[in-house]
C-alpha cells in the first residue's frame, strides 16, 4: 500500500541518518521515538539538591531530551518495533495510530499493566496471563 511510508503525494522527503547504523533513511519511513531522561541517576540527584547553593523549590535539575530515529532493521533488532501479521497490519477502525510494543514490564501483576497504558499488549491474553502467574520469570 504504502512501502512502508508516510509519503503521500509529495515527490521527495529529507533524508535522516539512523542513531544506530547511520543509513540513509527518509524521514517520512524512519522510526521515530521521543526520549526523555534525567541527567543523573536519582542516588546522585537527591546528593545534588542536597549539596547545592540554591533552593530546592526554586531549582530543578533539565532533562535530556532526544529524538531517536532508526532505520527498519535497526529498529527491529532493538526491539522497538516489530513485525506484525497480516491482521496485526490491517487492524480494525482506530487502531492504526496506538503503538505495540514487545517490553514486558515485571513488576506488575495485572493483565491491562503489563505492557503499560499507551501500548495494545501482542499475544494471545490466556498465555499471557499464564505467563504473569509464572513464578520462575523473577530469576
Amino acid at each position: 500500500r504504502n512501502n512502508g511510508r508516510g509519503k503521500k503525494n509529495k515527490g521527495h522527503s529529507d533524508v535522516v541518518r539512523c542513531i544506530n547504523c547511520a543509513r540513509c533513511v527518509p524521514k517520512d519511513k524512519a522510526i521515530k521515538r521521543f526520549q526523555m531522561r534525567q541527567m543523573v541517576d536519582g542516588s546522585s540527584r537527591r546528593d545534588i539538591k542536597e549539596n547545592s547553593a540554591y533552593d530546592q523549590t526554586q531549582f530543578s535539575l533539565p532533562k535530556i531530551y532526544v529524538k531517536q530515529m532508526y532505520c527498519v532493521s535497526c529498529g527491529i533488532h532493538a526491539r522497538v518495533v516489530r513485525a506484525r501479521s497480516k491482521v496485526g497490519r490491517a487492524g480494525c477502525k482506530g487502531d492504526r495510530y496506538k503503538r505495540y510494543t514487545t517490553k514486558l514490564r515485571s513488576n506488575v501483576f495485572t493483565f491491562e499493566a503489563i505492557t503499560g497504558t499507551a501500548a495494545i499488549p501482542l499475544g494471545d491474553q490466556t498465555k499471557m496471563l499464564k505467563f504473569l502467574r509464572n513464578s520462575s520469570r523473577d530469576k
